[in-house]
């Protein structure tokens, strides 16, 4: 969503982040170089961006939500499937196909789940442990309505272990990383309701179009978002019958 905000080119791209120059293919640099030039000027025709930002990057906060998620995807990705912890996996979420946990793909309850079970900690190695224990307690001590005093030296602990781990970094890890001064002061404050309302409401427009992005896609949405009235009065009434709740 940040990059249909910015005009940014969707996809996996060399410059993706909107804040640096940050090369997402360098990645013997990823966890030694953590200044990257930054961006001077975002406007069509720069590296990635391929049209003009229809608002300013100054409005734009990182959501805490899709942070906890990218992270538990760098983590699993990074888990051997041989290990016992990998295997706990499988067997606590069974209705995930092997390919979805293998990929990282998990919600914000699937994540909860895991922190509550103590089997799971229990089935990791040395390094799998520290680089869990960690990341939960980023979660609980910033990536919400708490923002502990000693954030930074948490979340430089968990980069630690991630990086201890054998993890990519990918752009959420570089926030983290590079970036960690751009956060708010509460990300509990932040709601990610309407970027899943935004996935949810773009999932039926791609249903119709077949799962084609293209500029006569993202018009039909904003355009049904535009007509989407209704407290708006018409002259010719609609008798067709429609389920309205008793409020």
């Amino acid at each position: 969503m940040v990059s249909f905000l910015l005009g940014q080119q969707k996809g996996y791209t060399k410059f993706p982040c909107y804040l640096c120059m940050w090369d997402s293919r360098a990645r013997e640099k990823h966890w030694i170089q953590k200044e990257w030039p930054l961006r001077e000027t975002f406007q069509a025709g720069m590296p990635n961006v391929t049209h003009d930002p229809i608002v300013s990057r100054d409005k734009i906060v990182f959501p805490p939500l899709h942070i906890k998620l990218g992270l538990m995807k760098q983590f699993v990705k990074a888990l051997n499937p041989d290990n016992e912890s990998f295997h706990h996996l499988v067997y606590t979420f069974p209705a995930l196909s092997y390919d979805k946990i293998k990929a990282g793909v998990f919600d914000g309850p699937q994540i909860r789940t895991l922190i509550r079970d103590k089997n799971f900690i229990q089935k990791m190695n040395v390094r799998e442990k520290a680089a869990w224990l960690s990341f939960v307690d980023v979660i609980q001590n910033f990536l919400g309505n708490r923002k502990a005093p000693n954030y930074e030296m948490l979340v430089s602990k968990m980069l630690s272990g991630f990086r201890d781990l054998g993890c990519n970094m990918s752009i959420k890890v570089h926030f983290l990383y590079s970036h960690l001064d751009k956060f708010p002061e509460n990300l509990g404050a932040v709601s990610d309701e309407q970027g899943e309302r935004f996935h949810q409401d773009l999932m039926t427009v791609e249903e119709r179009y077949q799962g084609r992005w293209d500029r006569h896609m993202m018009a039909d949405y904003c355009w049904g978002i535009k007509r989407d009235c209704p407290h708006k009065a018409y002259k010719r009434r609609s008798y067709k019958r429609k389920f309205c709740p008793d409020l």
